[in-house]
């Protein structure tokens, strides 16, 4: 089961922000124009008439520490590789999908991990400790939002940093069934390509055929990423909850999502219900788009840190 927001210990642009990205993670962020200052501060106004903000994160405000999407034009996993993600029948019916699975994501996780909050992360934990934010909702999975310290936070689709088992649902930190696979694998190499926006790498099939992969300790059963998988649907009790935040709120962000996915989607058709003032910052159109109020097509880690609050 999901907790709603505990985990486990471990058309508009806006005018030029003094804000930069190192070359290492560029090639993740799509291309964005300049930003004209009344596009700021039309999206300073939202903010600073907002009391209580409800905040909805995708994968564009993690590009920027690092981690690809899938649907960005020209750099995100769908334009850049044929490769497409996991989907959670193919996962539960098939051993040898799993092995490959955690396979890849064994050799991924290091990288994976090792990844930081940016800009855009920390103005977000700062609006929470300010009290501009009521509730923040990530569909990302990468972990950044908790690093960063944020709180008044649901992980829609789960955590790449928890693992579930799927018989006895008993919950570990993804940290240690690293050090499973190490003692299960002892000498096991793969020569590992690009990471994905998930933590896996891409394996062939013959460079996995080997690779051990532990049961769940506490009962045998078959160990999960406690993520949603693509084909598979979110909580009942995590969407029910995400949608008593959105009624306490006054006013909702989008913040580097398209919003293709409807699992994040249903939470703007809910808002646009209740009248509720949309602003959307991401580059590049979205599904919400004809439900906004303000959109400023910019990079979140140049545009969040510049706002004000009063």
């Amino acid at each position: 089961m999901l907790f709603p927001w505990r985990s486990l210990p471990p058309h508009v642009a806006v005018g030029r922000c003094a804000s930069t990205i190192q070359a290492s993670v560029q090639r993740f962020v799509p291309a964005s124009g300049s930003i004209d200052s009344s596009a700021l501060e039309q999206l300073q106004a939202f903010v600073s008439q907002a009391s209580r903000l409800f905040v909805i994160s995708g994968a564009g405000l993690s590009t920027e520490s690092g981690i690809p999407d899938y649907r960005s034009e020209g750099v995100g996993l769908y334009a850049r590789t044929n490769r497409r993600p996991m989907q959670h029948s193919e996962f539960v019916r098939s051993a040898k999908s799993r092995q490959r699975y955690w396979a890849r994501n064994y050799m991924g996780w290091p990288q994976f991990s090792s990844h930081q909050p940016n800009s855009a992360h920390l103005a977000l934990r700062d609006w929470e400790e300010k009290g501009k934010l009521h509730w923040l909702v990530t569909q990302n999975v990468d972990a950044l939002h908790l690093k960063a310290g944020q709180q008044r936070l649901t992980e829609l689709h789960g955590s790449t940093h928890r693992v579930v088992c799927l018989d006895c649902g008993q919950l570990t930190p993804r940290a240690e069934l690293q050090k499973r696979f190490v003692a299960l694998n002892p000498g096991w190499e793969a020569s590992a390509g690009a990471v994905a926006p998930d933590g896996d790498v891409f394996l062939e099939d013959e460079q996995v055929l080997n690779f051990r992969v532990p049961a769940c300790d506490a009962c045998g059963g078959v160990l999960k990423p406690e993520v949603t998988f693509f084909g598979d649907v979110v909580n009942r009790t995590t969407v029910h909850f995400v949608y008593n935040k959105l009624a306490e709120s006054d006013a909702v962000l989008v913040a580097g999502s398209s919003l293709q996915v409807f699992s994040g989607y249903r939470f703007l058709l809910a808002a646009s219900e209740r009248k509720l003032p949309i602003a959307m910052v991401n580059i590049g159109p979205t599904r919400a788009d004809h439900l906004t109020d303000i959109r400023v097509s910019a990079r979140c880690g140049e545009v969040l840190p510049a706002i004000q609050l009063n």
